[in-house]
This record gives C-alpha cells, structure tokens and sequence, in this order.
C-alpha cells in the first residue's frame, strides 16, 4: 500500500500543477503552442518528458530483458532521429510556422499543399494515435500491476484520467509546466536505480558474468535490434506532429536548435540505462510471465523502497507524460485539421477550445477500449503507430519543407503507396527483414519514389 500511495499523492501534484497553471491560459493560442514562448530549457524539458515514455522505459527495458544490450537502439533511434531535428528540419519549420501562425502540421500540409493531404494525414494520425496512446496504458497497467496488482481496466482508467485532466484544463501550456516536474522525477529516479540495480548483481563485474559471451551482450544486433529500430523510431522523431508541434512553441529559432539538440543528448546518454536494467531483471527473475514486467518487478522487489519508490513513480511518469503528448496530437489534429478547417471553419475561439478539450477525452475513452482488448506488449503497440506516422509523414513533410518540385497530387499518391506497402509487407511477411529491409523502410523508399515520379509528371499548382 506504501507504493501505491506515492503513486496516488504523485498523480494529484500533477493534476494540481496542471490546473493552477491553467489558470493563466489566455485562449487557443496558449492551448496550441505555448503563446510560442518556450525558451530551450521548457522545450528541452517538454519534448523530453513526451520522448521518455512507455517505449523508452518500460520498452527498452522488456527488450533489454529479451534481446540483450542492443535494446538500446529504441531510444538510441530516438536520439538519431531528434538530432535531426534539432539542426535541419525543426529550425525551417519553425521559421514558416511564425511566419504564418501553423498551429498544428496540418496546417503546414495545406499551405505547401492542399486541403485533401491536411484530412488525408489528419485522419491516418488519429488512428496511429490512438494505437500508440494505447501502449502507454498498457505500460502504465504493468506498472500497477505490479505495485498493488490492480487488474488492466482500473490501471488504463486510472493513467487515462490522470493525463486528460491536467491536459484539458490547459492544453500544452499546462502539460509544459507538469512536464518539468514528470522529467525531474525521471531522471532523478533512474540515476538512482542504476547503481543500486547493479549492486544486486555484484557490480560491474557481476553484472558481466551474469551472462555468457555471446549475441546477448551485441551493442549491434540481437533480436529486432539495430537497423530495424532505427527505421522504426527515427523518421517519428523527426516528424511527429506532436514533437514539432512543441517545437512551434519555441520563442525563437535558436531556441529550436539548443532545446531540441538538449533532448537528443540527453536521449543518446539515457538509451543504454532501460536495457540494462531490463538485463538485471533478467539476472534475477529469468522467467517473467511478461517482459513488460521486467522494469517494474526490478524496483518493486530487487531496490530499496525508497528508491523503488522513486523508480516506480519516475515510470508512471514516463507513461503519463508520453500519454498528454499524445492527448495533444489528438486534440490540434481533430479540432484545427478537421473541425475548424472542414467542419465550422467559423468557429470562435472559446467553440475551437472545447473541441479540442473535447477531441481529448474522447481519444483517451477509445485508447482505454483499445488497450483492453490489445494482447500484445508495449513495443508491439507502439510499432503500429510508427510504422504509420513515420511512412505517411515523412515524405511530405521532408519534401515539401526543403523541395520546391511537387505538390499536392505527389504527396498523396507518397502517403497512398507507402502506407500500402508498408502494411502489405508486415501482414504477410511480419516485422523482420524482407528482402534486406524492414516494412518501415520499404514503406519511406516506396513513398519517396512515388513523390519523385508523379513530382516530375505533374507540375505543382502554386497556392
């Protein structure tokens, strides 16, 4: 009951930030990006917070517990893929988006090129995220699980309530300031589960003969390590409506390239930390019903309880923070891409508020239904969603930022191929290599051709 109890007085200090922040929020403007005044340590802290979540916590460390030391490619993609963020595309889309009020990267589709691919990606994005929201609660269920043993419906219910209610009272805005105390907990809790981690297993030196040489300890490959990670996570890192649309809260583009470029480093220099605590769980609990248990288990059964405590709490808000990212993609996308552009292009400031307050809830309602009847784990949800996001975005988006050739006909026929053979690929064939590719991949090499080939047919109408 102890940890159950930090675990409940943690999530009211987030609700309570949340909402006294709320309180300052002075329209949709605050809501979407901030009043774009975020310096590089709030951004840093913001994408951090959403960037460190279920599938770089209670991820890395199930495939840790699996694969071995090459789990650390998941995050280690993240960084990748955030590094070029940081010093290409974020400063240029930033540039355009104070340009131009962009509020959400639907409104940058339409303005380089057409309504049709803002409602194509604005409908294909809610559906990835709702798979992806999914596998946050089904993190945030191991984690309650473990500690009290609550069963899946009242740990996603829990988690789904804890995130919208801070996030609908203010939007990014609130969700900017919970996140400076949800990363604070992070980083805190996993500095000191390392060490005391590696002391259960005899140190250093333990820890290395805990395991026989071999493919478990490759920092390149072992199980759907490596490349595979790298074309899976990445292009979403560079992409993702949620990650640049943090980024259009920034105050200015040096802002971009320091906050952002913070949060690729502080990726690459946490990527190794969940797969080895992940092997440690191994080392002592070699046969878990689940892998998701494995980070949980560590800290509740193997740590102090004081410091499980903090390593518990620091996953719970692993989880929460990645899941109002994504309660933020949900409610720009439906409520600026969808309901105002198409719907009530007249809406009022306070009418295009309560739909995107009202966009959330009903997001977090259909991940809740989603994750009840999900059997597979953590990783397994949330490669639905960046196979998806990464295929039918990262085309356009690339393409149109720094290509002037093709429009809006190029970018469709882009989203339309990649997606289908990336899908048809992963039906039959699985996730693995085929052909010396992964379907992520064949998905991005198709859409690009497709972009190139009807780019060069078809001359692109100038707005």
């Amino acid at each position: 009951m102890a940890y159950l109890l930090v675990i409940v007085v943690y999530s009211l200090a987030q609700i309570a930030i949340g909402v006294w922040t709320a309180r300052r929020m002075k329209g949709s403007g605050d809501f979407f990006v901030a009043g774009r005044a975020l310096g590089p340590g709030l951004l840093a802290a913001t994408l951090l917070a959403a960037n460190i979540g279920a599938g770089s916590t209670i991820g890395a460390a199930a495939r840790g517990y699996r694969d071995g030391f090459a789990a650390w490619w998941f995050v280690g993609s993240a960084a990748i893929g955030s590094t070029v963020l940081a010093v290409w595309v974020g400063p240029r889309i930033w540039r355009l988006a104070a340009a131009h009020d962009f509020r959400t990267v639907g409104d940058f589709l339409e303005w380089r090129f057409d309504q049709r691919v803002r409602a194509v990606i604005a409908s294909l994005l809610w559906l990835g995220t709702v798979a992806i929201l999914s596998g946050q609660l089904l993190a945030m269920a191991a984690v309650l699980g473990t500690i009290v043993g609550l069963g899946k419906t009242a740990s996603c219910l829990i988690g789904a309530v804890v995130a919208s209610t801070y996030f609908v009272a203010g939007g990014l805005k609130s969700s900017v300031m919970v996140n400076v105390l949800q990363l604070g907990v992070k980083l805190i809790g996993f500095a000191l589960a390392l060490p005391l981690a590696l002391a259960v297993v005899g140190g250093v030196d333990g820890f290395h003969h805990a395991f026989p040489a071999g493919p478990y300890w490759s920092g390149w490959s072992h199980g759907a390590s490596g490349w595979f990670y790298v074309a899976m996570v990445a292009p979403n890192f560079i992409v993702s409506p949620g990650i640049l649309q943090k980024v259009y809260g920034a105050r200015d583009e040096r802002a971009v390239r320091i906050g952002v470029g913070v949060n690729a480093l502080v990726l690459l220099l946490f990527a190794a930390i969940p797969p080895i605590l992940g092997m440690i769980a191994r080392s002592q609990h070699p046969d878990l019903p689940s892998i998701d248990a494995a980070l949980p288990v560590l800290f509740r059964y193997d740590l102090p309880f004081w410091v499980g405590a903090v390593g518990l709490a620091a996953i719970f808000s692993a989880e929460v923070s990645a899941a109002d990212a994504l309660l933020f993609m949900l409610a720009t996308s439906f409520s600026q891409d969808l309901y105002k552009r198409f719907m009530n292009p007249g809406a009022s400031d306070r009418q295009l508020l309560a739909c995107a307050r009202g966009a959330a809830v009903a997001g977090a309602v259909l991940a809740v239904l989603v994750a009840l009847v999900l059997a597979a784990d953590v990783v397994d949800a949330l490669g639905i969603f960046y196979t998806l996001l990464g295929v039918s975005l990262f085309v356009p988006v690339v393409s149109g930022l720094f290509s002037r050739r093709g429009g809006a006909a190029a970018a469709l026929c882009a989203v339309a191929g990649g997606v289908a053979i990336a899908a048809a690929i992963e039906l039959t064939q699985g996730r693995g290599f085929f052909h010396g590719l992964t379907p992520p991949m064949w998905g991005i090499a198709l859409a690009a051709a497709a972009y190139a080939i009807v780019a060069a047919a078809v001359p692109r109408r100038t707005p």
